[in-house]
């Protein structure tokens, strides 16, 4: 069952509100009037977008979207690598929805419509977020708890949701572009109350989508070329300076890099590794990305498979802690990842280099044009955008990286997929969601593996057979089997 659920905050207001009621005597002495007695939406905004940032990345190196994507070896409590997966719990991604849903729902009656609109952006993606994960979902009822108590919500098709959330977006880039107030700065700790910048988030996301339903939605290379045809209608990013993500302060557990010790502990670190296959894929290419994110192993002795100072490990093997000769002989990822914050370490979201990609792919297909661009510089593009952003672009250009024939370009999907691929290094689940979409890059599952092809979805949660029978079974009627392997509308 989908339910909006009560911040802390307002239970801590709501307790404080009836203990004055029984405090009748005490009410003006108790009143502080430098204290806002309403709760404002730009303390909801700030507390969405860093739960949504840092939701979204601690996922894509913590969890299945990392080793679907093929960048994280578990050694120890190996069941996502096996994908034996199981049901999936969806209530931290409608939580944040409907902590969203109170914030617009405020800022409507404050009269402050710019939170609106960044609202919109943060419930399209959140909302795309959970139908690229599931399949078909809950939306249309789905805050509706509080409200309407509509406790049961039905499964809406997600045929239905894309064109939806893509009119969303469409609506807050022209909202934002015509709204004279911003919303808080020290609120807003990605774009600090930009709304150019919010657009170009907006813009930038719609074209993500619509490649991803690109097969069974038939608009959707005209609305991409919508926007490319007027970037002052339609801003999208153009750097590394407009992507989505938002650093770690370090101070606490909650805001450190989840790798960290701080953020989780070392034991959950050392217990992934590098997969094998971006590890070779960085060496066979001299990619000097290498040793920017992967460790050099303990000891070059008494190896038994792989010789070389950088080794990743296969997905889905028996002992894979054992592998190449034990923890010595397998490289850790590099000190980078096991720091509480730095300026290469950010909750991405979405990122210039991933929009570079998206444009290449589709002007390579012939499916859309980029005003001053060929498919051949968008590739370009996308690696030297992730290869500043870790500071190596130069050290590249020097080393003859792209002179490579296999880094040169070819004009093939795979070769521009797998740099997509390389780029993307723990920043989402862009690369098992590729995958999917394209079956590149040609993953190895491992004899361990519990399928014999890679999952397509998270199963239903658990407690929506309990909770929501009714609605969970019309959807099942729609939507097909609630199984991993069971194909999502786009995918079809």
């Amino acid at each position: 069952m989908v339910m909006q659920r009560m911040p802390f905050k307002y239970l801590i207001l709501i307790f404080g509100v009836l203990f004055a009621s029984c405090e009748k005597g005490l009410q003006d002495i108790n009143v502080n009037p430098n204290e806002s007695e309403v709760i404002n939406p730009e303390f909801l905004l700030s507390s969405v977008l860093i739960n949504t940032a840092y939701d979204y990345q601690k996922e894509a190196y913590f969890d299945e979207p990392a080793s679907a994507g093929r960048y994280i070896t578990m050694v120890r409590n190996e069941g996502n690598d096996k994908f034996d997966w199981g049901p999936q719990s969806w209530d931290s991604y409608y939580s944040k929805l409907s902590s969203n849903r109170e914030m617009m729902d405020l800022a409507k009656k404050l009269n402050v419509p710019q939170y609106v609109s960044v609202g919109k952006i943060l419930e399209a993606f959140n909302f795309a977020y959970v139908t690229d994960l599931f399949g078909d979902i809950p939306y249309s009822e789905a805050l509706l708890l509080k409200n309407q108590t509509l406790a049961h919500p039905k499964y809406d098709p997600q045929q239905t949701i894309y064109p939806a959330l893509l009119q969303t977006l469409k609506e807050a880039n022209n909202e934002l572009a015509t709204i004279t107030d911003k919303v808080d700065a020290t609120a807003d700790v990605m774009y600090k109350g930009e709304p150019l910048n919010w657009r170009k988030f907006a813009n930038s996301l719609r074209l993500r989508m619509l490649l991803r339903i690109s097969k069974n939605y038939p608009t959707a290379f005209t609305e991409m070329q919508e926007i490319l045809n007027d970037k002052s209608k339609y801003p999208i990013f153009e750097s590394n300076a407009d992507n989505a993500e938002i650093i770690y302060q370090g101070a606490v557990a909650a805001n450190s890099w989840p790798g960290s010790p701080q953020g989780s502990s070392f034991d959950e670190f050392d217990k992934r590794k590098p997969s094998k296959e971006i590890v070779d894929a960085l060496l066979q290419r001299n990619d000097p990305r290498l040793k920017v994110w992967i460790a050099r192993v303990d000891s070059l002795k008494e190896w038994t498979t792989d010789p070389n100072p950088y080794v990743g490990v296969p997905n889905a093997i028996p002992a894979p802690y054992d592998y190449n000769g034990g923890k010595f002989h397998i490289s850790r990822l590099s000190s980078l990842f096991s720091s509480t914050k730095g300026d290469m370490l950010k909750a991405s979201m979405l990122t210039y280099a991933e929009v570079c990609f998206i444009l290449a792919e589709c002007v390579q297909a012939g499916k859309v044009t980029v005003p001053g661009k060929t498919a051949e510089s968008l590739y370009y593009d996308g690696i030297h955008a992730n290869m500043k952003f870790y500071g190596v672009d130069q050290a590249a250009i020097d080393a003859g990286y792209f002179n490579q024939a296999s880094v040169k370009y070819n004009g093939t999907l795979e070769q521009l997929i797998g740099q997509k691929w390389i780029a993307g290094f723990l920043k989402g689940a862009e690369a098992w969601f590729d995958n999917r979409r394209t079956g590149l890059p040609k993953f190895v599952l491992g004899p361990m593996s519990s399928t014999t092809v890679l999952p397509k979805r998270y199963i239903y949660p658990t407690g929506e057979r309990d909770t929501n029978e009714e609605q969970y079974q019309k959807a099942l009627t729609v939507f097909g089997a609630d199984k991993q392997t069971t194909l999502m509308w786009y995918l079809k």
